[in-house]
């Protein structure tokens, strides 16, 4: 739970568009929402931060602490966070800077807060350079113009989960195709890491919200389906085997297996390609005149799982 320092401080920003005064005031503040590495629980944490381009830029200084904040543990775990600033809130991913791109980035946010090198001089460990990347929606490959059926929600939502699986693996291809140290591959950085994982808790919750809710009210009204929907929710079983290789694979800062990672990755692409043509060629005739949201059901195809 936020601190009552913390609190007084969330409740300030919200009240004020943005704005706070104390020790936070003329600088530019916003709120990070993470979800606990371990609760599951929503954490929001007033940070200061940094625009670097149209990213932003927040640093886990921990006012120089030994040990990185709570907060930058729980988005390492799950990436997609919400972000607060002035009046407009919206996700993002979070992707920890690596290499010299950390030590740009950090250069660049000692220049505009200077403290943050006094931080950095009170520890040893480096203090972690987090760039928090803004999803625009409108920009999605194939995007509807218009979400108006729940044929169209579905293919919004499939649309985006085929763009972030072909982003994943064209930055894996790049991994690969840089030379190693001694002729070996190099290993798979923290960008990789976080869009993956992001992207298969985005899958989860997206194949578990169909089989709670969607093929289920389908199933209702077209009892003749039953041969479909068994091998729907079979291909998520396997989906979901793949799912799991991928996690256990991402569970450590740096993939450990970056082979068996690429080939998992492959296999995740294949299978949710023609899995999702599948389900597409079936059920979009079928809901093409659902209006969206349909009454009385609750998001059924992940509406949360674009970023």
């Amino acid at each position: 739970m936020p601190t009552s320092f913390h609190q007084s401080v969330i409740d300030e920003f919200r009240a004020h568009e943005g704005k706070v005064g104390g020790p936070f005031e003329g600088g530019d503040l916003l709120l990070l929402t993470t979800t606990g590495a371990r609760s599951g629980a929503s954490r929001t944490t007033p940070l200061g931060y940094v625009r670097h381009g149209k990213a932003l830029v927040v640093v886990g200084s921990n006012l120089g602490g030994p040990r990185h904040p709570g907060w930058y543990h729980n988005l390492l775990a799950r990436p997609v966070v919400r972000v607060e600033v002035g009046t407009s809130s919206f996700e993002a991913l979070a992707v920890p800077a690596e290499g010299a791109r950390r030590e740009e980035l950090f250069a660049h946010v000692v220049r505009a807060v200077p403290g943050y090198g006094d931080y950095q001089a009170r520890t040893s460990r480096p203090l972690p350079v987090v760039v928090l990347e803004r999803a625009e929606p409108e920009k999605w490959e194939g995007r509807p113009r218009e979400v108006r059926t729940l044929a169209d929600k579905l293919l919004e939502v499939h649309t985006w989960l085929r763009g972030q699986v072909r982003q994943v693996r064209a930055e894996t291809e790049a991994h690969f195709a840089a030379p190693g140290e001694a002729g070996r591959p190099p290993g798979l950085g923290l960008q990789i890491r976080q869009r993956c994982l992001a992207f298969c808790q985005a899958l989860e919750f997206h194949h578990v919200s169909e089989d709670g809710h969607l093929f289920p009210g389908i199933a209702r009204h077209h009892p003749h389906l039953t041969d479909v929907f068994d091998r729907l929710a079979d291909e998520h079983r396997t989906v979901a085997r793949i799912q799991g290789e991928l996690a256990d694979l991402l569970a450590g800062i740096a993939v450990a297996e970056p082979r068996r990672f690429r080939a998992a990755l492959e296999e995740m692409s294949a299978r949710l390609d023609a899995h999702f043509d599948y389900e597409e060629e079936v059920l979009l005739p079928l809901l093409a005149d659902v209006p969206w949201p349909p009454p009385g059901l609750p998001g059924p195809t992940g509406a949360t799982t674009a970023p």
